[in-house]
């Protein structure tokens, strides 16, 4: 089971909002660069895995899943 971890997704939502993560950007070599850009790739690709499970979990066995198009399945 993986853990959830608060901290660090607060962390680096403050490195992002603050600007931080820009200014690394901008000062880091290519590498990096090409580095940070896919961190936040798969990210953004989690993010979109989050959204649909959150639907998933609070719309599961509801009349709503059906308007949904959510079935029972894993």
């Amino acid at each position: 089971m993986a853990a959830l971890n608060m901290k660090y997704l607060n962390e680096l939502g403050e490195y992002m909002r603050s600007g931080t993560m820009l200014e690394d950007f901008e000062y880091s070599p290519e590498e990096r660069r090409l580095e940070m850009l896919e961190f936040l790739e798969t990210l953004m690709d989690i993010a979109e895995l989050a959204d649909e499970t959150a639907t998933k979990m609070i719309f599961k066995k509801s009349q709503m899943a059906a308007l949904f198009g959510i079935n029972d399945q894993k």
